[in-house]
């Protein structure tokens, strides 16, 4: 009986000028290196331009596990940048020539991930080519975004210094990046790492030399605005191809961003000649720029690394030294210094408006203390004011005095009122006024001059046992047991 052909499988259409993106490849798909090791697909945790990103393991029994240490680059043989940023990892990110370059250089860790293996793997009919590297974490665009688009001086600063080592080694190996972006930096992924970058996608790296001598300068119109816009140095605007000073240049794009929010030229950025112009003549006169960015901030230090950017000539080799210096120097001013770990904020972006601020006053009684939390928005509604209480639950059973009661309820804010006419008319009873003590008259009980009913017997039980509560709802009458003798 002849063998069913399979079903055809719909490819996707590309774009018009873009890659060919794949169809994923199922979880459990085994791939072979080109050492014959064996490597499994996991999920897909990322896509790119040129195909998609998997969670990937050694071969073994079971699924590849969520908490799998390496990932996995596939695109079909067709596409072209997993090809270049292939030859980039394996000249440069070789595991060996990593770990000597740290030694040299005394440094705990280099920002460049490791490259493990690669290899070629076939289906359904289609060629693909992989390549399996180290597992990172989110990327700092996210991160950024999250802190409401600005990090502290000390994280920027620490940031620039690890980023300027692996650009140091980089260039060292004849390579630019070409694309620095908090999007191409990524955090560290295992608990070891998690203090640490990694400055990914090599797509755009490039080889600045050839036979040991740097490229000539040449401007092409064809290759002008190269990178990503609101960060790409003016070489690339001119179309010239990246270079190390170039490197460098959009570095200090990116610092300025993450201190400042927002750089100058972004207010248009769909016009590139607008945004070349404006870098031209902000790095003419960077101490404008700084002056726009940075108003009354104390940033010497990024001023003269942007100044010294701007005077390199497009072959010179940068003084990696100086710009580190530099970058320590401003670390130790804003209190950190380069064994410090790098920590970046995760919580939630909130514009500084609607941040609830809380405050706390302690009030002082005779047995025990209350805080008032006090909750100040910008909500239309009016919300009641709660009192908390820190006293133990197993506490909370025991007897108080007439005068921590009294306290509490004298202290409990009143909620402002919607309207301005009511808000006029409730704001009297915000006025204290003062407490007289209970006293009896003619056989009956005054509290603050008004006659108290007797209170029932068989109620006596349930009201004291709501007087220990802190709760707003639940407020015991005083209690009588030192009440003035009758003659």
């Amino acid at each position: 009986m002849p063998k069913k052909a399979a079903p055809a499988v719909k490819k996707r259409k590309a774009a018009a000028g873009a890659y060919k993106l794949p169809d994923p490849l199922p979880a459990g798909e085994i791939l072979r290196d080109y050492c014959k090791k064996e490597w499994k697909l996991g999920k897909p945790i990322g896509a790119g331009g040129f195909g998609l990103i998997y969670l990937s393991d050694q071969n073994s029994p079971g699924p590849v596990s969520d908490n799998a240490p390496y990932a996995l680059k596939l695109e079909p043989h067709a596409n072209g940048p997993l090809f270049c940023e292939l030859h980039f990892y394996q000249r440069v990110a070789k595991p060996e020539q990593i770990e000597e370059w740290t030694k040299m250089k005394r440094l705990k860790h280099l920002s460049v991930p490791r490259y493990i293996t690669s290899g070629s793997h076939n289906y359904n009919h289609t060629q693909y080519r992989f390549m399996v590297m180290d597992r990172c974490g989110t990327d700092l665009q996210k991160l950024f975004e999250r802190n409401g688009k600005s990090f502290p001086e000390k994280t920027v600063y620490m940031l620039g210094i690890k980023l300027l080592h692996a650009l140091e080694y980089i260039h060292d190996k004849e390579y630019v990046h070409a694309d620095i972006k908090a999007s191409n930096i990524l955090t560290g992924f295992s608990k070891q790492k998690l203090g640490e970058v990694y400055l990914v996608d090599y797509g755009l790296a490039f080889r600045y030399t050839s036979d040991g001598q740097h490229k000539e300068y040449k401007e092409d119109p064809k290759r002008a605005h190269d990178g990503t816009v609101e960060f790409t140095s003016r070489d690339a605007h001119k179309g010239v191809a990246p270079s190390r000073r170039g490197d460098l240049e959009i570095l200090g794009y990116c610092m300025l961003q993450w201190l400042c929010r927002t750089l100058p030229w972004e207010d248009n950025l769909d016009d590139k000649d607008y945004v070349r112009d404006s870098k031209i003549r902000y790095m003419n006169k960077v101490s404008e720029l700084i002056k726009k960015c940075l108003p009354g901030r104390p940033h010497d230090e990024l001023k003269k690394f942007l100044e010294y950017v701007s005077t390199l000539k497009y072959d010179e080799h940068p003084d990696y030294n100086k710009c580190l210096s530099w970058f320590k120097q401003a670390l130790k001013k804003f209190g950190g210094s380069e064994s410090d770990k790098l920590t970046l904020q995760t919580g939630r972006s909130e514009s500084p408006q609607r941040r609830t601020k809380i405050t706390k006053k302690k009030i002082v009684n005779e047995q025990e203390e209350l805080y008032v939390s006090e909750e100040n928005s910008d909500s239309s509604s009016p919300k009641a004011k709660k009192r908390r209480s820190l006293i133990s639950p197993r506490e909370r059973g025991r007897k108080t005095t007439p005068r921590q009661r009294s306290a509490a309820r004298n202290n409990t804010p009143t909620p402002r009122s919607g309207s301005p006419k009511k808000r006029v008319d409730s704001e009297g009873n915000l006025i204290p006024k003062p407490a007289i003590p209970p006293m009896f008259i003619n056989g009956q009980m005054e509290v603050n001059g008004k006659v108290q009913p007797k209170a029932r017997k068989s109620a006596k039980k349930n009201v004291l046992a709501a007087a220990t509560q802190t709760s707003p709802g639940l407020q015991g009458l005083p209690r009588t047991r030192n009440r003035p003798k009758r003659h």
